[in-house]
């Protein structure tokens, strides 16, 4: 039998602000040099201590919403979910179930060249847990994280595909970045994403039981961890077994998962609304203020340069990867008129010097200015900078900053396009090679580029090989 998949996906985003979500300690957004120093009474939730929520975090959480297009609830509220973890100081946690900050909408992402909408339930506000290492046969708690404030945004079973999963969430983590929301790093633990999967019969309505994988950390491990899944999955229905409704670990070395729990249902929490914290109740002015936030999404911004640069798809998505980068390229296009030619020296030159370090700076860290980069493109179009020797110049720029310009001049290479003494090099060149201009003319169209090259070593590169092109073939006819 044909099965396909149904996948939801629970994704754990880390609110980029400075303070915990309850408290005034440093938010987790980066690893503490030491375990244990980010922490006070309040997020190590001692005897009489009350939670204070963080205005800030409110309105990321908005701002984000709004940026999907999502129904905004002016009215929220609370509820305190029960549960022992050691990493947890309170054995429960503060979080949204009844009364998210948002509601429904969908997110765009651009699946093998098409838009395709995939549907997003809620997102709520809720605080994290802390960490545990494991060494030396003993476990240890830091509650350096304990308190910092997540979103967690949870899609409807839309899925059906790991290119739709990763997809999406590359789109995901784009906007985050593009919001300033979050970083959503998934090697800092700022984006963690629990897969639930279950299979049914093509062309069936009825699913079978689903598993839950938590906290998968790459999009590569997703792709493996859902297909692994599938594969476990339709082996056991196929052999007349049931699926278990379980939290499964996943071990992306192994290319494994095991089980951990029977798969919690929300009475097994013991919900209820959260008694220190009064409902959240938002005013048109503060919603607005978060309205007047809103910037153009990683997705629209792809798919403009699409349509009015004319862009090619892969260009166009690596541009929008980044916010930084894709403000640079347009301050780069506004300054040469040149859209395609400005895409191509980024990608092709600028980016590849960049991934030669690492990417250890960032656009903001290049010792040039852009007005540098834009003269370097204009000289080429102007047929007073040869794409060869262009390069060379911007390898110049990027190592030790300067101006264009003085560059070219300094090492020879700017192209001289006077006609007479470009002519006059053609004239010589055809009387030295004679036989080879014979050879030419009986047939031999190979040997044109012979031409070129020897105007271009008379002219010592610095002078414009279009130019030779043109008079060569007017003058060997």
């Amino acid at each position: 039998m044909e099965y396909e998949k149904v996948i939801g996906l629970e994704i754990h985003m880390r609110i980029k602000s400075q303070t915990k979500m309850f408290c005034s300690c440093k938010n987790a957004l980066e690893l503490a040099s030491e375990p244990n120093v980010n922490v006070c009474p309040v997020c190590m939730w001692f005897p009489g201590m009350l939670p204070v929520l963080n205005k800030e975090v409110v309105r990321l959480g908005l701002l984000w919403g709004m940026l999907m297009g999502c129904e905004v609830n002016k009215h929220s509220r609370f509820d305190r979910k029960s549960y022992f973890y050691p990493d947890s100081p309170i054995s429960f946690q503060i979080t949204q179930l009844y009364e998210p900050i948002v509601w429904a909408w969908s997110v765009k992402a651009l699946v093998d060249g098409k838009e395709r909408d995939f549907a997003i339930h809620h997102m709520h506000l809720e605080n994290d847990a802390g960490k545990l290492s494991h060494a030396g046969g003993k476990t240890l708690c830091d509650f350096n994280r304990a308190g910092s404030p997540l979103m967690e945004i949870v899609t409807d079973p839309v899925f059906h595909e790991k290119e739709e999963v990763m997809e999406f969430l590359k789109e995901l983590q784009k906007m985050m970045r593009a919001g300033w929301v979050s970083d959503a790093d998934m090697e800092k633990g700022q984006m963690r994403c629990d897969v639930n999967m279950s299979i049914r019969p093509k062309g069936s309505s009825e699913l079978f039981n689903r598993t839950e994988h938590k906290n998968v950390n790459s999009f590569s491990a997703i792709g493996r961890c859902i297909d692994a899944e599938f594969k476990r999955q339709k082996k056991i229905v196929d052999s007349w077994w049931e699926v278990d409704q379980e939290t499964r670990g996943w071990n992306d070395d192994t290319g494994m998962s095991k089980s951990q729990r029977s798969k919690e249902d929300a009475m097994d929490y013991r919900y209820f609304p959260e008694p220190d914290l009064l409902p959240l109740d938002l005013d048109e002015d503060f919603i607005q203020s978060c309205r007047d936030s809103m910037v153009e999404l990683p997705i629209q911004k792809r798919i403009r340069y699409l349509s009015e640069y004319k862009l090619q798809d892969d260009d166009a998505r690596i541009l929008t990867k980044d916010k930084e980068l894709s403000e640079y390229f347009e301050k780069l296009v506004e300054l040469t008129s040149d859209a395609k030619k400005s895409c191509s020296y980024i990608t092709t030159i600028l980016l590849a010097l960049m991934n030669e370090k690492g990417w250890t700076i960032s656009i903001s860290d290049l010792k040039f200015d852009i007005s540098e980069f834009a003269q370097v493109i204009k000289l080429v179009n102007a047929d007073e900078l040869s794409s060869t020797n262009s390069k060379q110049v911007i390898e110049e720029l990027y190592n030790n900053g300067w101006k264009a310009d003085i560059i070219i001049d300094e090492n020879n290479l700017r192209q001289k396009n006077d006609l007479g003494a470009l002519e006059a090099i053609v004239d010589e060149v055809i009387a030295e090679f004679t036989s080879q201009v014979e050879d030419y003319k009986w047939g031999n169209e190979n040997i044109f580029w012979f031409f070129v090259g020897q105007c271009m070593k008379k002219s010592r590169g610095q002078w414009n090989p279009k130019v030779f092109n043109q008079m060569l073939k007017k003058k060997l006819g």
